[in-house]
């Protein structure tokens, strides 16, 4: 290997023109089939076969409405006044007004919403009320139709009184009649006198009047008996009523009571604050909302926000507000700069300074280029390509500053341009491809996981690494043929010839000199053991999860959109538990009603729980949507604990509803991913353990080198895991990293972490231990053999570790928050490795350890393979 680079590295330097050439090609080809093919990167984390998206798969086959995509948009009196109609009518018409646009399935209005959960609530009360009254009122009723009863008997017995009266009467003036006629019939046939006949007539004529009246008096008789008879049908019709309402009164009881379990599981729930100065709406889309195109999701938050009504804030959430980030923002440029000056101080000359930072910018544009151009075949996360960025330009700098160094260490011996960029490229260049060799292995090892995203992002890592590489090995060497001696510093090109300034670049000053780490190795290890120690406490309590809207800059939308709803709501209605229950039949209406009561109060019965709204019912009648309302965030532990307890529920669900209960939403997603990814770490961590074991024998040929390696760096994993939560998830240093609300670390932070700073600690572990290795072979004591490694290249690995932390540190003040907590944990993980472990823990056991740190079995020593690192070899042949 170290032969075919230093023909490499001539070849690059005598057809540098065609070799600059040929990556300018590349990147100008990588930039074109970007712009060609460079397809729509998810914004959202999800892995399939989780329990959280087996129920989103699920819901999008049988039940597509409770799985489209929404958004939240808060709308905020900012002159705390309630809402006038007149605001009122206007956001209505605003959120009328996107229904019409592409993509979108409907809104829900904030203030409908409240009047419908206001009428229940009033509707509800008035029944409770009603419901109790009614015993009362139907008593009443009965005694009135009791007492109507009682009167309409009574005066049927008057009728029929006056009816035999009538008859009576009737009988006794017909008899009258009759004596009377007979009478004066008798009476004129004897000649009495006209003036007796008269009197007799006149008495007969009273009776024909009574008789007339007798029949007036009967002529309303079936009148009044009809009166009657029309009241006592009244009266049975009146009874039926009352019979049917005292019937009823159980089932109405019953449906009250539905009705009120299901009030009381929704509590408080409300879309209009109770200070009526905050309103939450929804928007919905017709799919997911990972799938929902940015342009739709844009043309909706500029709408809604520049809807212009009089005090009212229009804020939007996070699902509005999630798009493609741009690969690099201030804090990365910042990072790059401080990295240049690192350069310029260490290397002399702004071109030569310049140089490292332009392989990396090279390398990490066709790197990023090729990985964006690809996801219109893959499925992508916005963050996959961040990684390789992260890493290209600070590999990039470092693999090049390597070979740029050593060759102007070999110029300063006296070696010919051309020679000394052979040299260059065939030992610390086979260095660099060793190195970047670790990194690409633990990087692409990511896939073990079992993770998707985590793997693409770790292959995506891996070609960036490669990509490094390859540049550094043939642009590098290009570029510095061009710089001829200008590589130097005036000084520096006037010394060449002086045999000390030849003498103190063939080998670095005081070579065995003692450094602290061999002078006092026991307080060494102590002091940095202690530290690292110190730095891993936090790790006990770290929690994983994904970040929510309260992760946001303070400044931005969905931050404030995420406040504005925990003030007026509280903070569970940010990431709301949604809950599907299955059944195996449609049930009646009411059936319905009393099932998703059943479910509710369940539901509401757990702890931390403010709210459980029944959603929505399948147009089958056999999935049940709940939304679970936590009474914290849904990042906070006890939302997590909750997604554990609604979970827990399913037997108690099969046995007593026989129901099948999926939950799924941000907290349930959150737990799974953290799960998938905690289940892998072991056999992750296992594997670039074993690894590193395995690379440290061969390149050292000892046994207890690789161990003393591999512990130092579980305990740099450990204190820069332990460093990350103090940060991100205490919130120590908040106002310096930005963390105004701190909360769990992202899920795959870790795993990152892990695999990155296994690549890198066995760089400076290869860096550092090689010119150890070189020495003790040599002839050098074992003690004086680290010195002379630790001199010999101290100054290069200080210098990139700075630059590495720099770059990484710069990404720790990205305008990306995830990508926050990846940059702060590579930096930190650099910096415990190179300064604490590398430089002082390692060397300070190896010096404890003398002769013994060196040994090998005999029969194993000839059964490995030789791996010249540094390219020993070749420099002997070269330089001898």
């Amino acid at each position: 290997m170290a032969n075919l680079l230093y023909k490499l590295g001539l070849f690059s330097a005598r057809r540098a023109w065609l070799v600059i050439l040929a990556w300018m090609l590349i990147l100008g080809s990588t930039l074109g089939l970007n712009a060609a093919f460079a397809g729509k990167l998810s914004t959202s984390v999800s892995l399939a076969g989780t329990p959280s998206q087996l129920v989103i798969d699920d819901l999008r086959a049988s039940f597509s409405e409770a799985s489209r995509g929404s958004g939240q948009v808060v709308f905020h009196k900012s002159n705390g006044e309630v809402f006038s109609e007149a605001d009122k009518q206007k956001i209505s018409a605003a959120l009328e007004a996107v229904t019409t646009f592409s993509g979108v399935n409907g809104v829900q209005d904030p203030f409908t919403a409240q009047a419908k959960l206001d009428k229940s609530r009033a509707d509800l009360t008035d029944g409770k009320k009603k419901l109790a009254e009614a015993p009362a009122k139907l008593a009443d009723a009965q005694q009135k139709l009791d007492d109507g009863k009682a009167k309409l008997a009574d005066g049927q017995k008057k009728l029929n009184a006056g009816k035999k009266k009538l008859i009576s009467t009737k009988v006794t003036l017909t008899a009258q009649a009759k004596q009377l006629t007979d009478a004066i019939a008798q009476m004129k046939a004897g000649g009495v006198p006209a003036e007796q006949i008269a009197a007799l007539e006149g008495n007969l004529a009273q009776i024909r009047g009574g008789q007339a009246q007798i029949k007036v008096e009967q002529a309303k008789l079936p009148a009044a008996q009809k009166k009657i008879d029309d009241g006592l049908l009244k009266i049975v019709d009146g009874q039926k009523k009352i019979d049917d309402a005292i019937a009823k009164l159980p089932e109405s009881a019953h449906k009250l009571e539905t009705a009120e379990r299901i009030m009381t599981a929704i509590g408080s729930f409300s879309t209009v604050s109770a200070d009526g100065q905050t309103a939450s709406a929804i928007v919905y889309f017709d799919k997911q909302i990972s799938k929902v195109e940015e342009p739709q999701k844009t043309a909706v938050v500029v709408s809604l926000t520049g809807s212009n009504i009089p005090n009212v804030q229009v804020e939007v959430s996070q699902e509005l507000t999630k798009s493609v980030p741009d690969l690099v923002g201030p804090g990365e440029i910042i990072g790059l700069l401080i990295a240049a000056v690192v350069l310029f101080l260490m290397l002399g000359t702004l071109l030569t300074a310049g140089l490292p930072v332009l392989s990396a910018l090279i390398g990490v544009g066709v790197a990023a280029t090729a990985t964006l151009a690809l996801s219109s075949q893959i499925e992508m996360n916005s963050t996959t390509p961040m990684l390789g960025v992260m890493l290209g330009l600070a590999v990039g700098i470092d693999y090049s500053l390597f070979i740029l160094n050593r060759h102007r260490r070999q110029l300063k011996m006296g070696t010919e341009v051309r020679e000394s960029i052979g040299l260059a490229n065939g030992t610390s260049g086979n260095a660099v491809v060793f190195a970047g060799l670790t990194v690409v292995i633990a990087l692409a090892a990511l896939n073990l996981t079992g993770v998707g995203f985590l793997g693409l992002m770790g292959t995506a890592g891996a070609g960036a690494i490669v990509i490094a590489v390859l540049i550094a090995v043939t642009f590098t060497p290009a570029v510095i043929s061009l710089m001829g001696m200008r590589v130097l510093s005036k000084k520096e090109r006037a010394l060449i010839g002086n045999l000390d300034a030849q003498h103190d670049a063939e080998q670095p000053k005081n070579a065995t000199k003692p450094v602290w780490a061999t002078k006092h190795p026991y307080l060494a290890i102590l002091v940095s053991a202690v530290i690292l120690i110190i730095a891993a406490q936090p790790l006990a309590s770290m929690r994983l999860g994904l970040p929510d809207g309260s992760s946001e800059p303070v400044d931005s939308t969905q931050y404030k959109a995420f406040t504005l709803s925990s003030k007026a709501f509280g903070a569970g209605v940010n990431g709301p538990i949604i809950a599907v229950a299955t059944i195996g039949k449609a049930l009646s209406e009411q059936g319905d009603l009393d099932y998703q009561a059943d479910v509710a109060s369940k539901f509401l019965k757990l702890e931390n729980v403010s709210a459980a709204i029944p959603a929505a019912i399948s147009k089958d009648g056999t999935k049940f949507l709940f939304q679970i309302v936590p009474t914290e965030g849904p990042a906070s532990e006890s939302t997590q604990q909750l997604v554990q307890d609604v979970r827990a529920l399913d037997k108690e669900f099969k046995s007593d509803l026989n129901t099948d209960l999926g939950v799924t939403g941000l907290a349930s997603s959150n737990i799974d991913v953290a799960k998938k990814l905690s289940d892998a770490l072991p056999l992750y961590l296992g594997t670039v353990i074993l690894l590193s074991m395995v690379l440290l024998l061969l390149v050292f040929r000892s046994i207890l080198i690789p161990i003393i390696a591999s512990v130092g760096f579980m305990l740099t994993v450990f204190a820069t895991l332990g460093a990350t939560v103090a940060v991100f998830q205490w919130g120590w240093l908040g106002a310096v990293f930005d963390i105004h609300d701190p909360g769990p670390i992202m899920s795959f932070v870790p795993t990152i972490i892990i695999g990155v700073v296994f690549g890198l600690a066995m760089d400076y572990q290869l860096f550092l231990g090689s010119g150890m290795r070189e020495a003790f072979v040599h002839g050098k004591s074992p003690k004086d053999a680290i010195n002379f490694g630790i001199h010999l290249s101290r100054s290069v690995v200080i210098a990139a570790a700075i630059i590495m932390i720099t770059v990484f540190g710069g990404f720790a003040f990205s305008h990306l928050t995830s990508v926050r907590p990846i940059g702060f944990g590579l930096a930190t993980g650099v910096m415990f490795d190179a300064f604490l472990v590398r430089l002082i823990l390692v060397p300070a056991t190896m010096s404890i350890l003398g002769k013994a740190a060196w040994w090998m079995p005999k029969w194993l020593d000839r059964i490995l393979p030789s791996v010249d690192v540094e390219g020993s070899a070749l420099q002997r042949d070269h330089l001898h």
